[in-house]
Protein backbone atom coordinates (compact mmCIF):
# COMPACT_ATOMS: atom_id res chain seq x y z
CA UNK A 1 0.00 0.00 0.00
CA UNK A 2 1.45 3.38 -1.05
CA UNK A 3 1.97 6.09 1.50
CA UNK A 4 -0.26 9.15 1.77
CA UNK A 5 1.59 12.14 0.36
CA UNK A 6 1.20 14.55 3.27
CA UNK A 7 3.16 16.44 5.92
CA UNK A 8 1.98 15.95 9.52
CA UNK A 9 3.16 17.78 12.65
CA UNK A 10 2.60 16.17 16.09
CA UNK A 11 2.90 18.41 19.17
CA UNK A 12 2.88 16.78 22.62
CA UNK A 13 5.10 17.12 25.71
CA UNK A 14 5.01 13.34 26.27
CA UNK A 15 7.93 11.74 24.40
CA UNK A 16 6.27 8.29 24.54
CA UNK A 17 3.19 9.67 22.74
CA UNK A 18 5.38 11.31 20.12
CA UNK A 19 7.41 8.14 19.54
CA UNK A 20 4.37 5.86 19.33
CA UNK A 21 2.59 8.17 16.88
CA UNK A 22 5.66 8.64 14.70
CA UNK A 23 6.52 4.91 14.53
CA UNK A 24 3.00 4.07 13.41
CA UNK A 25 2.27 6.99 11.11
CA UNK A 26 5.56 6.96 9.20
CA UNK A 27 4.43 3.63 7.72
CA UNK A 28 1.46 5.37 6.12
CA UNK A 29 2.39 9.06 5.61
CA UNK A 30 5.38 10.49 3.75
CA UNK A 31 6.53 13.14 6.28
CA UNK A 32 6.09 13.12 10.08
CA UNK A 33 7.55 15.86 12.29
CA UNK A 34 7.30 15.86 16.10
CA UNK A 35 7.69 18.66 18.64
CA UNK A 36 7.63 18.68 22.50
CA UNK A 37 7.65 22.44 23.06
CA UNK A 38 4.57 24.32 21.77
CA UNK A 39 6.53 27.59 21.93
CA UNK A 40 8.27 26.43 18.73
CA UNK A 41 4.98 26.24 16.78
CA UNK A 42 5.26 29.71 15.12
CA UNK A 43 8.78 28.99 13.88
CA UNK A 44 7.77 25.54 12.58
CA UNK A 45 4.77 26.90 10.68
CA UNK A 46 6.84 29.71 9.24
CA UNK A 47 9.33 27.27 7.73
CA UNK A 48 7.00 24.39 6.79
CA UNK A 49 3.54 23.94 5.31
CA UNK A 50 1.74 21.13 7.15
CA UNK A 51 -1.32 19.34 5.81
CA UNK A 52 -2.42 18.28 9.29
CA UNK A 53 -1.44 19.03 12.89
CA UNK A 54 -1.99 16.73 15.91
CA UNK A 55 -2.04 18.99 18.99
CA UNK A 56 -2.14 17.96 22.65
CA UNK A 57 -4.82 19.78 24.63
CA UNK A 58 -2.87 19.86 27.89
CA UNK A 59 0.81 20.49 28.48
CA UNK A 60 2.73 19.91 31.71
CA UNK A 61 2.37 23.48 32.99
CA UNK A 62 -1.40 23.34 32.58
CA UNK A 63 -2.30 19.70 33.00
CA UNK A 64 -6.10 19.63 32.85
CA UNK A 65 -7.82 22.88 31.86
CA UNK A 66 -7.07 22.71 28.12
CA UNK A 67 -6.30 26.45 28.05
CA UNK A 68 -2.87 25.91 26.48
CA UNK A 69 -4.41 23.74 23.78
CA UNK A 70 -6.95 26.44 22.94
CA UNK A 71 -4.22 29.10 22.99
CA UNK A 72 -2.08 27.21 20.49
CA UNK A 73 -5.06 26.27 18.34
CA UNK A 74 -5.83 29.98 17.92
CA UNK A 75 -2.17 30.74 17.16
CA UNK A 76 -2.04 28.01 14.49
CA UNK A 77 -5.24 29.22 12.79
CA UNK A 78 -3.97 32.80 12.95
CA UNK A 79 -0.79 31.76 11.11
CA UNK A 80 -2.52 29.36 8.70
CA UNK A 81 -6.30 29.89 8.34
CA UNK A 82 -6.55 26.66 6.32
CA UNK A 83 -4.81 24.57 9.02
CA UNK A 84 -6.47 21.27 9.94
CA UNK A 85 -5.88 20.65 13.65
CA UNK A 86 -6.81 17.45 15.51
CA UNK A 87 -6.71 17.62 19.30
CA UNK A 88 -5.08 14.79 21.28
CA UNK A 89 -6.98 14.42 24.55
CA UNK A 90 -7.70 12.10 27.44
CA UNK A 91 -11.10 10.50 27.95
CA UNK A 92 -12.04 12.93 30.71
CA UNK A 93 -11.53 15.92 28.43
CA UNK A 94 -14.08 15.02 25.74
CA UNK A 95 -16.27 18.00 26.62
CA UNK A 96 -13.27 20.29 26.21
CA UNK A 97 -12.40 18.63 22.89
CA UNK A 98 -15.93 19.24 21.58
CA UNK A 99 -15.55 22.87 22.60
CA UNK A 100 -12.27 22.84 20.67
CA UNK A 101 -14.13 21.89 17.49
CA UNK A 102 -16.36 24.90 17.98
CA UNK A 103 -13.21 27.00 18.29
CA UNK A 104 -11.83 25.76 14.96
CA UNK A 105 -10.32 22.29 15.50
CA UNK A 106 -11.24 19.74 12.82
CA UNK A 107 -11.55 16.73 15.17
CA UNK A 108 -10.12 15.04 18.27
CA UNK A 109 -8.65 11.64 19.15
CA UNK A 110 -8.54 9.98 22.55
CA UNK A 111 -5.44 8.70 24.34
CA UNK A 112 -4.65 5.86 24.26
CA UNK A 113 -5.79 5.56 20.65
CA UNK A 114 -6.57 2.64 18.40
CA UNK A 115 -4.15 2.78 15.46
CA UNK A 116 -6.81 1.99 12.86
CA UNK A 117 -9.10 4.72 14.19
CA UNK A 118 -6.16 7.15 14.32
CA UNK A 119 -5.30 6.49 10.67
CA UNK A 120 -8.94 6.71 9.60
CA UNK A 121 -9.37 10.04 11.40
CA UNK A 122 -6.18 11.46 9.85
CA UNK A 123 -7.12 10.24 6.35
CA UNK A 124 -10.61 11.76 6.56
CA UNK A 125 -9.29 15.10 7.81
CA UNK A 126 -6.58 15.29 5.16
CA UNK A 127 -9.45 15.34 2.68
CA UNK A 128 -10.84 18.33 4.61
CA UNK A 129 -7.54 20.12 4.06
CA UNK A 130 -7.65 19.33 0.35
CA UNK A 131 -11.22 20.64 0.15
CA UNK A 132 -10.27 23.84 1.99
CA UNK A 133 -7.34 24.39 -0.37
CA UNK A 134 -9.54 23.74 -3.40
CA UNK A 135 -12.17 26.22 -2.20
CA UNK A 136 -9.48 28.80 -1.45
CA UNK A 137 -7.92 28.21 -4.87
CA UNK A 138 -11.27 28.60 -6.61
CA UNK A 139 -11.99 31.80 -4.69
CA UNK A 140 -8.57 33.19 -5.65
CA UNK A 141 -9.13 32.25 -9.28
CA UNK A 142 -12.56 33.84 -9.15
CA UNK A 143 -11.04 37.11 -7.96
CA UNK A 144 -8.48 36.98 -10.77
CA UNK A 145 -11.18 36.21 -13.33
CA UNK A 146 -13.31 39.07 -12.07
CA UNK A 147 -10.33 41.43 -12.27
CA UNK A 148 -9.47 40.18 -15.79
CA UNK A 149 -13.10 40.40 -16.80
CA UNK A 150 -13.30 44.03 -15.72
CA UNK A 151 -9.90 44.97 -17.14
CA UNK A 152 -11.32 45.59 -20.61
CA UNK A 153 -14.11 47.73 -19.22
CA UNK A 154 -12.58 50.93 -17.99
CA UNK A 155 -14.31 53.96 -16.52
CA UNK A 156 -17.06 55.57 -18.56
CA UNK A 157 -15.73 58.10 -21.04
CA UNK A 158 -17.62 61.23 -21.94
CA UNK A 159 -18.12 64.90 -21.18
CA UNK A 160 -21.25 65.56 -23.24
CA UNK A 161 -24.44 66.53 -21.37
CA UNK A 162 -26.07 63.27 -22.49
CA UNK A 163 -23.27 61.15 -21.02
CA UNK A 164 -23.09 63.19 -17.82
CA UNK A 165 -26.74 62.39 -17.30
CA UNK A 166 -26.05 58.68 -17.84
CA UNK A 167 -23.12 58.75 -15.41
CA UNK A 168 -25.23 60.45 -12.73
CA UNK A 169 -27.91 57.77 -13.10
CA UNK A 170 -25.31 54.97 -12.91
CA UNK A 171 -23.87 56.46 -9.72
CA UNK A 172 -27.29 56.60 -8.07
CA UNK A 173 -28.62 53.20 -9.13
CA UNK A 174 -25.39 51.27 -8.46
CA UNK A 175 -25.81 51.71 -4.70
CA UNK A 176 -29.20 50.02 -4.78
CA UNK A 177 -30.46 46.54 -5.64
CA UNK A 178 -32.94 47.89 -8.21
CA UNK A 179 -33.40 46.08 -11.51
CA UNK A 180 -32.02 48.18 -14.37
CA UNK A 181 -33.04 48.31 -18.03
CA UNK A 182 -30.50 49.83 -20.43
CA UNK A 183 -31.90 51.08 -23.73
CA UNK A 184 -29.82 52.11 -26.72
CA UNK A 185 -28.76 51.32 -30.25
CA UNK A 186 -26.25 48.61 -31.07
CA UNK A 187 -22.69 49.59 -30.26
CA UNK A 188 -23.55 52.32 -27.74
CA UNK A 189 -21.91 50.46 -24.84
CA UNK A 190 -24.79 48.86 -22.98
CA UNK A 191 -22.62 46.13 -21.46
CA UNK A 192 -20.08 48.75 -20.41
CA UNK A 193 -22.83 50.54 -18.45
CA UNK A 194 -23.96 47.24 -16.89
CA UNK A 195 -20.42 46.49 -15.75
CA UNK A 196 -20.02 50.02 -14.39
CA UNK A 197 -23.15 49.51 -12.28
CA UNK A 198 -21.82 46.16 -11.03
CA UNK A 199 -18.36 47.55 -10.19
CA UNK A 200 -19.88 50.40 -8.16
CA UNK A 201 -22.30 48.10 -6.32
CA UNK A 202 -22.01 46.12 -3.08
CA UNK A 203 -21.71 42.98 -5.24
CA UNK A 204 -18.51 44.07 -6.96
CA UNK A 205 -16.42 41.27 -5.44
CA UNK A 206 -18.77 38.66 -6.91
CA UNK A 207 -19.19 37.55 -10.51
CA UNK A 208 -20.69 39.44 -13.41
CA UNK A 209 -22.35 37.03 -15.82
CA UNK A 210 -23.24 38.35 -19.28
CA UNK A 211 -25.82 36.49 -21.37
CA UNK A 212 -26.59 37.35 -25.00
CA UNK A 213 -30.20 36.23 -25.24
CA UNK A 214 -30.19 36.91 -28.97
CA UNK A 215 -27.59 34.17 -29.44
CA UNK A 216 -29.44 31.45 -27.46
CA UNK A 217 -31.95 29.34 -29.36
CA UNK A 218 -35.38 28.60 -27.88
CA UNK A 219 -34.48 24.94 -27.38
CA UNK A 220 -31.39 25.82 -25.32
CA UNK A 221 -32.89 28.71 -23.34
CA UNK A 222 -33.88 26.77 -20.20
CA UNK A 223 -30.77 24.57 -20.06
CA UNK A 224 -28.45 27.58 -20.55
CA UNK A 225 -30.16 29.89 -18.06
CA UNK A 226 -31.56 27.45 -15.50
CA UNK A 227 -29.23 24.42 -15.80
CA UNK A 228 -30.01 20.74 -16.12
CA UNK A 229 -29.66 17.35 -14.46
CA UNK A 230 -27.69 14.52 -15.98
CA UNK A 231 -29.93 12.60 -18.37
CA UNK A 232 -32.46 15.45 -18.78
CA UNK A 233 -31.85 15.26 -22.56
CA UNK A 234 -29.61 13.35 -24.97
CA UNK A 235 -26.41 15.37 -24.49
CA UNK A 236 -26.87 15.98 -20.74
CA UNK A 237 -23.92 13.83 -19.59
CA UNK A 238 -23.49 15.60 -16.24
CA UNK A 239 -25.32 17.93 -13.88
CA UNK A 240 -24.74 21.55 -14.82
CA UNK A 241 -25.70 24.86 -13.24
CA UNK A 242 -27.30 27.51 -15.42
CA UNK A 243 -26.28 31.14 -15.80
CA UNK A 244 -28.57 32.30 -12.99
CA UNK A 245 -26.97 29.87 -10.51
CA UNK A 246 -23.50 30.85 -11.72
CA UNK A 247 -24.35 34.49 -11.03
CA UNK A 248 -25.57 33.80 -7.49
CA UNK A 249 -24.64 36.67 -5.13
CA UNK A 250 -23.39 38.61 -8.16
CA UNK A 251 -24.91 40.35 -11.17
CA UNK A 252 -26.53 38.81 -14.25
CA UNK A 253 -26.72 40.91 -17.41
CA UNK A 254 -29.35 39.83 -19.95
CA UNK A 255 -28.56 41.50 -23.25
CA UNK A 256 -30.97 41.58 -26.22
CA UNK A 257 -33.94 40.81 -23.94
CA UNK A 258 -36.28 42.17 -26.61
CA UNK A 259 -35.49 39.11 -28.77
CA UNK A 260 -37.21 36.66 -26.41
CA UNK A 261 -40.36 34.92 -27.63
CA UNK A 262 -43.55 35.25 -25.58
CA UNK A 263 -43.26 31.73 -24.00
CA UNK A 264 -39.64 32.37 -22.97
CA UNK A 265 -40.63 35.74 -21.52
CA UNK A 266 -43.09 33.88 -19.25
CA UNK A 267 -40.39 31.49 -18.03
CA UNK A 268 -37.99 34.35 -17.33
CA UNK A 269 -40.68 36.32 -15.51
CA UNK A 270 -41.35 33.36 -13.20
CA UNK A 271 -37.66 33.18 -12.20
CA UNK A 272 -37.43 36.93 -11.63
CA UNK A 273 -40.57 36.95 -9.49
CA UNK A 274 -39.80 33.88 -7.40
CA UNK A 275 -35.99 34.23 -7.27
CA UNK A 276 -35.76 30.47 -7.78
CA UNK A 277 -34.68 28.26 -10.68
CA UNK A 278 -35.55 24.65 -11.44
CA UNK A 279 -32.98 22.70 -13.43
CA UNK A 280 -34.27 20.72 -16.40
CA UNK A 281 -34.97 17.15 -15.36
CA UNK A 282 -35.72 17.99 -11.71
CA UNK A 283 -38.52 19.45 -9.62
CA UNK A 284 -36.25 20.94 -6.96
CA UNK A 285 -36.31 24.71 -6.61
CA UNK A 286 -32.91 26.37 -6.13
CA UNK A 287 -32.95 29.85 -4.50
CA UNK A 288 -30.92 32.52 -6.31
CA UNK A 289 -29.69 35.92 -5.18
CA UNK A 290 -28.78 38.04 -8.21
CA UNK A 291 -28.75 41.67 -9.29
CA UNK A 292 -30.62 41.86 -12.61
CA UNK A 293 -29.58 44.21 -15.41
CA UNK A 294 -31.20 43.92 -18.85
CA UNK A 295 -30.57 45.68 -22.15
CA UNK A 296 -32.07 45.95 -25.61
CA UNK A 297 -31.98 48.07 -28.76
CA UNK A 298 -35.61 47.24 -29.49
CA UNK A 299 -38.66 49.47 -28.75
CA UNK A 300 -40.06 47.52 -25.81
CA UNK A 301 -42.93 49.91 -25.11
CA UNK A 302 -44.14 49.67 -28.69
CA UNK A 303 -43.72 45.89 -28.51
CA UNK A 304 -45.92 45.84 -25.40
CA UNK A 305 -48.56 47.85 -27.29
CA UNK A 306 -48.29 45.40 -30.21
CA UNK A 307 -48.63 42.40 -27.89
CA UNK A 308 -45.08 41.18 -28.58
CA UNK A 309 -43.62 41.78 -25.11
CA UNK A 310 -45.17 41.09 -21.72
CA UNK A 311 -46.09 44.24 -19.85
CA UNK A 312 -45.60 42.55 -16.46
CA UNK A 313 -42.07 41.49 -17.48
CA UNK A 314 -41.28 45.04 -18.58
CA UNK A 315 -42.41 46.34 -15.18
CA UNK A 316 -40.19 43.78 -13.45
CA UNK A 317 -37.00 44.64 -15.33
CA UNK A 318 -37.21 48.43 -15.54
CA UNK A 319 -37.27 49.72 -11.99
CA UNK A 320 -34.72 52.19 -13.32
CA UNK A 321 -34.10 52.91 -17.00
CA UNK A 322 -30.83 54.12 -18.50
CA UNK A 323 -31.14 55.54 -22.01
CA UNK A 324 -27.80 55.51 -23.82
CA UNK A 325 -27.44 58.17 -26.50
CA UNK A 326 -26.12 57.19 -29.96
CA UNK A 327 -22.68 58.54 -30.83
CA UNK A 328 -24.15 61.05 -33.32
CA UNK A 329 -25.86 62.74 -30.36
CA UNK A 330 -22.67 63.02 -28.31
CA UNK A 331 -20.10 64.22 -30.87
CA UNK A 332 -18.31 66.14 -28.10
CA UNK A 333 -17.06 62.75 -26.86
CA UNK A 334 -15.55 61.54 -30.14
CA UNK A 335 -12.10 63.00 -29.53
CA UNK A 336 -11.94 61.54 -26.00
CA UNK A 337 -13.00 58.12 -27.30
CA UNK A 338 -10.52 58.22 -30.20
CA UNK A 339 -7.64 59.08 -27.85
CA UNK A 340 -8.75 56.28 -25.52
CA UNK A 341 -8.74 53.72 -28.36
CA UNK A 342 -5.41 55.04 -29.67
CA UNK A 343 -3.81 54.27 -26.30
CA UNK A 344 -5.35 50.79 -26.15
CA UNK A 345 -4.45 49.65 -29.67
CA UNK A 346 -1.00 51.22 -29.91
CA UNK A 347 -0.16 49.32 -26.73
CA UNK A 348 -1.78 46.13 -28.07
CA UNK A 349 0.22 46.24 -31.32
CA UNK A 350 3.41 47.46 -29.60
CA UNK A 351 3.53 50.71 -31.61
CA UNK A 352 4.58 54.21 -30.53
CA UNK A 353 1.55 56.19 -29.42
CA UNK A 354 -0.06 57.72 -32.52
CA UNK A 355 -1.84 61.05 -32.57
CA UNK A 356 -4.74 62.41 -34.58
CA UNK A 357 -4.85 65.87 -36.12
CA UNK A 358 -7.73 68.33 -35.57
CA UNK A 359 -8.96 68.16 -39.18
CA UNK A 360 -9.37 64.38 -38.85
CA UNK A 361 -11.40 64.82 -35.66
CA UNK A 362 -13.67 67.28 -37.48
CA UNK A 363 -14.26 64.79 -40.27
CA UNK A 364 -14.99 62.01 -37.76
CA UNK A 365 -17.45 64.27 -35.97
CA UNK A 366 -19.42 64.63 -39.24
CA UNK A 367 -19.78 60.88 -39.66
CA UNK A 368 -23.20 59.48 -38.60
CA UNK A 369 -21.70 56.39 -36.92
CA UNK A 370 -24.60 53.95 -37.40
CA UNK A 371 -22.51 51.36 -35.55
CA UNK A 372 -21.87 53.88 -32.76
CA UNK A 373 -18.87 53.40 -30.44
CA UNK A 374 -18.20 49.89 -31.71
CA UNK A 375 -17.83 51.25 -35.25
CA UNK A 376 -15.55 54.03 -34.01
CA UNK A 377 -13.44 51.51 -32.09
CA UNK A 378 -13.00 49.28 -35.14
CA UNK A 379 -12.20 52.30 -37.31
CA UNK A 380 -9.47 53.50 -34.95
CA UNK A 381 -7.97 50.02 -34.68
CA UNK A 382 -7.93 49.65 -38.48
CA UNK A 383 -6.40 53.11 -38.92
CA UNK A 384 -3.60 52.33 -36.45
CA UNK A 385 -2.78 49.09 -38.28
CA UNK A 386 -2.90 50.54 -41.81
CA UNK A 387 -1.40 54.01 -41.33
CA UNK A 388 2.36 54.40 -41.73
CA UNK A 389 2.34 57.83 -40.13
CA UNK A 390 2.41 58.70 -36.45
CA UNK A 391 -0.34 61.25 -37.07
CA UNK A 392 -3.63 59.84 -38.35
CA UNK A 393 -5.18 61.61 -41.33
CA UNK A 394 -8.79 61.53 -42.64
CA UNK A 395 -7.82 59.08 -45.38
CA UNK A 396 -6.67 56.57 -42.73
CA UNK A 397 -10.31 56.07 -41.73
CA UNK A 398 -12.09 54.06 -44.39
CA UNK A 399 -15.53 55.50 -43.82
CA UNK A 400 -17.49 55.15 -47.03
CA UNK A 401 -19.29 58.48 -46.99
CA UNK A 402 -16.00 60.30 -46.34
CA UNK A 403 -14.30 58.63 -49.31
CA UNK A 404 -16.59 60.17 -51.89
CA UNK A 405 -17.26 63.90 -51.64
CA UNK A 406 -20.39 63.74 -53.78
CA UNK A 407 -21.91 61.09 -51.57
CA UNK A 408 -20.76 62.99 -48.53
CA UNK A 409 -22.62 66.11 -49.71
CA UNK A 410 -25.65 63.94 -50.44
CA UNK A 411 -25.54 62.65 -46.86
CA UNK A 412 -25.38 66.25 -45.59
CA UNK A 413 -28.48 67.15 -47.57
CA UNK A 414 -30.52 64.41 -45.85
CA UNK A 415 -31.86 65.57 -42.50
CA UNK A 416 -33.90 62.43 -41.75
CA UNK A 417 -31.71 60.08 -39.71
CA UNK A 418 -33.56 57.00 -41.00
CA UNK A 419 -32.79 58.01 -44.59
CA UNK A 420 -29.15 58.73 -43.75
CA UNK A 421 -28.80 55.28 -42.20
CA UNK A 422 -30.53 53.65 -45.19
CA UNK A 423 -28.24 55.41 -47.68
CA UNK A 424 -25.12 54.55 -45.74
CA UNK A 425 -26.04 50.87 -45.40
CA UNK A 426 -26.78 50.62 -49.13
CA UNK A 427 -23.45 52.29 -49.97
CA UNK A 428 -21.40 49.98 -47.74
CA UNK A 429 -23.16 46.85 -49.01
CA UNK A 430 -22.58 47.95 -52.61
CA UNK A 431 -18.95 48.72 -51.82
CA UNK A 432 -18.41 45.12 -50.65
CA UNK A 433 -20.36 43.57 -53.50
CA UNK A 434 -23.20 42.41 -51.27
CA UNK A 435 -20.90 40.69 -48.75
CA UNK A 436 -22.89 41.12 -45.52
CA UNK A 437 -20.04 40.02 -43.23
CA UNK A 438 -17.65 42.64 -44.62
CA UNK A 439 -20.33 45.33 -44.65
CA UNK A 440 -21.30 44.58 -41.05
CA UNK A 441 -17.66 44.73 -39.96
CA UNK A 442 -17.12 48.13 -41.60
CA UNK A 443 -20.30 49.47 -40.03
CA UNK A 444 -19.36 48.10 -36.62
CA UNK A 445 -22.48 45.92 -36.47
CA UNK A 446 -23.12 42.24 -35.98
CA UNK A 447 -24.46 40.32 -38.99
CA UNK A 448 -27.80 39.86 -37.19
CA UNK A 449 -28.07 43.61 -36.50
CA UNK A 450 -27.28 44.49 -40.11
CA UNK A 451 -29.86 42.01 -41.37
CA UNK A 452 -32.46 43.63 -39.08
CA UNK A 453 -31.64 47.06 -40.52
CA UNK A 454 -31.77 45.73 -44.07
CA UNK A 455 -35.22 44.32 -43.38
CA UNK A 456 -36.34 47.54 -41.69
CA UNK A 457 -35.27 49.70 -44.64
CA UNK A 458 -36.48 47.24 -47.29
CA UNK A 459 -33.03 46.98 -48.87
Amino acid sequence: MSKIDARILIIDDDTDVLLAAKLFLKQHVTVIHTERNPENIPALLKNENYDLILLDMNFSRDATSGKEGFHWLNKIIEIDPLAVVIFITGYGDIELAVQGIKEGAANFILKPWDNKKLLATITANLKVRQSNELINDLQSKQKVLIADQDAGYTNLIGQSPAMRKVMATVEKVAKTEANVLILGENGTGKELIARAIHKASARNKEVFISVDLGAISETLFESELFGFKKGAFTDAKEDRAGRFEAANRGTIFLDEIGNLSFPLQSKLLSVIQNRKVVRLGTNREIPIDVRLICATNMPLYQMVADGKFRQDLLYRINTVEVLLPPLRERVEDIQLLVEHFLTIYCKKYKMPLKRINPSTIKRLEKHTWPGNIRELQHSVERAIIMSESNILQPQDFFLSQLDDNDDYDQMDDITNLEEREKLLIRKVIDKHGGNISKAAKELGLTRASLYRRIEKHGL
